[in-house]
């Protein structure tokens, strides 16, 4: 395409505030030239215009770039490991006033299966959860609370029947569990970060990302921890270097910012 994507991926931070520099190039170069494509517009430079002037255009685009595929209890092992292991050891290090952090957030699968999973061991009314993401509009459809058959597959038979109620062919998540969550937007490559977490979740978003970039997430979160707190990633992640950033690993997909 004629118009350079260097000068595009100016045009786009200076839009959204995303840095496409983080994204490895190929992959998310073949995504956009995709959607471009698909809706028929001539090269970059058009793309840029209607993404300043066509509303529903530009949300589309935000949507497309923060790849959102999520459901709840992904990886139902490791959650496993969160009832048995990992929520008993952080109430035993905190108390149950656990300050949690879910970290890209998608549609809010994630911080609704941490409020269900976090329901077995502290009563709902103390449990409170921060997630976040950069897209508006995955935000708005985790508040909706909307989920396919398939999202709530590995929700356990308890919750489900407690907490969903079936709407159509979709499943609607009750307004108890979603009254435990707050939803802000966040940049992992631009925002401040928050203080003082006893665990934040980030899974399967960071696979997305340039070596350097995953490297100074992992730090800021390392930063983001209280002493003893724990980080919770996705199963096709891994910090190799952990050591050098502090962390212990406790497993496959938790590390611990140890105490001094």
């Amino acid at each position: 395409m004629a118009y350079d994507y260097e000068k595009f991926k100016d045009a786009v931070f200076a839009l959204t505030k995303i840095d496409l520099n983080a994204y490895k190039e190929r992959q998310m170069k073949r995504r956009i030239d995709a959607l471009i494509t698909k809706h028929g517009i001539k090269g970059y430079e058009n793309y840029v215009q209607v993404l300043k002037t066509d509303k529903a255009r530009f949300e589309e685009f935000v949507n497309y770039l923060t790849i959102n595929v999520s459901e709840f209890y992904r990886n139902p092992d490791q959650w496993v490991v969160m009832d048995k292991e990992i929520i008993p050891e952080l109430i035993g290090k905190y108390g149950k006033n656990l300050k949690i952090w879910s970290a890209a957030c998608s549609t809010g699968d994630e911080p609704y299966s941490l409020v269900m999973a976090l329901s077995r061991h502290i009563p709902l009314n103390m449990i409170r959860i921060t997630a976040t993401d950069l897209d508006k509009q995955v935000i708005a459809k985790a508040k909706v609370g909307l989920y396919s058959e398939k999202s709530i597959a590995a929700v356990p038979a308890d919750f489900k029947k407690k907490y969903f109620t079936k709407v159509g062919l979709s499943y609607k998540i009750s307004d108890e569990i979603k009254s435990r969550v707050d939803f802000k937007e966040h940049n992992l490559l631009e925002s401040g970060y928050p203080k003082d977490y006893h665990m934040i979740v980030c899974r399967n978003v960071l696979i997305y990302f340039t070596e350097e970039a995953k490297d100074e997430v992992f730090r800021k979160f390392y930063q983001s921890l209280a002493p003893g707190g724990i980080l919770f990633i996705g199963s096709t992640e891994q910090i190799i270097n952990h050591k050098d950033i502090g962390y212990e690993r406790k497993n496959s997909f938790y590390y611990e910012r140890p105490k001094k």
